[in-house]
């Protein structure tokens, strides 16, 4: 078979999942690109530091589609905390902006891949745990809200996903219902995403082309394909998440990224 059919097979199966699962969940879709556009890219002749950093800076830009997308769904359901959305974006662009054209050009892609391992292990170990909040607890003023933003973009552009893995747990620690607290993850996806990839552009201009297409980190083919098929596929999600229980599929997703936490370690230790 060619190899750009391959290619494009590849994205479109790799969209449409990360798609629904950023629709049901609220995880961005990241969690689950970032390794596998890793595994797409290296095996096209990038060499590993590089095809990390551009996984994850393509992974990120496809969020700034798949939110809107995916918040639409959520807000005609009533789900959006949009005060939360307000208090926290300032932060999440300062966060991101410091990750983007900051942190990640200077940081080794291998660096990278382990603190992506990590986050996306804690993530699936909340999603295990399900511990009750204490019934007191609520979300804190703004000033605490902005600084949860700042940690939010700041991590979500060393590691290229959407902030969930920190923003969900964050919130129903606040006492934020499930369904809501997804919801509003998915309204500040679109900011974290921004805020980051504009700043992979700044910090990647002057780049040589790794591949056909590719834009400093950013990767175009894979941009494309998976910003197209993903948006369709979110809404789906989102409308599942409010008709069924998601706490069996958050555990087997949860055990689904212990093991490309694991993919990539290996990565991280075979550079």
């Amino acid at each position: 078979m060619d190899v750009s059919l391959t290619l494009v097979a590849e994205l479109l199966l790799l969209g449409s999942a990360t798609g629904f699962l950023a629709g049901l969940l609220g995880v961005g879709g990241g969690m689950l690109l970032v390794p596998f556009l890793t595994l797409i890219i290296s095996h096209r002749g990038v060499p590993a530091d590089l095809a990390v950093k551009m996984a994850i800076a393509t992974s990120m830009a496809t969020i700034l589609f798949t939110s809107l997308s995916s918040v639409r769904a959520h807000h005609r359901h009533g789900a959006v905390r949009w005060p939360i959305v307000r208090a926290m974006a300032p932060g999440i662009l300062v966060g991101g902006l410091l990750a983007g054209a900051g942190m990640f050009a200077v940081v080794k892609g291998q660096w990278l891949a382990i603190m992506f391992c990590l986050f996306v292990s804690f993530s699936a170990t909340q999603m295990l745990r399900g511990r009750k909040p204490k019934p007191q607890r609520q979300m804190p003023g703004w000033q605490g809200q902005a600084a949860a933003g700042t940690t939010v973009g700041f991590a979500s552009g060393l590691v290229g996903a959407g902030g969930a893995f920190i923003s969900v747990p964050f919130m129903t620690w606040c006492n934020v219902p499930i369904h809501n607290a997804v919801a509003t993850s998915a309204a500040l996806g679109f900011p974290i995403a921004l805020a980051n990839t504009l700043g992979y552009v700044v910090s990647g201009w002057s780049l040589p082309s790794a591949l056909p297409g590719s834009f400093g980190y950013l990767y175009l083919p894979a941009l494309g394909t998976v910003a197209v098929v993903s948006m369709l596929m979110a809404p789906l999600g989102a409308r599942a998440a409010h008709s069924m229980d998601v706490g069996r599929l958050k555990r087997i997703f949860a055990c689904l990224l212990y093991g490309l936490a694991a993919y990539m370690l290996w990565k991280a230790v075979a550079q």
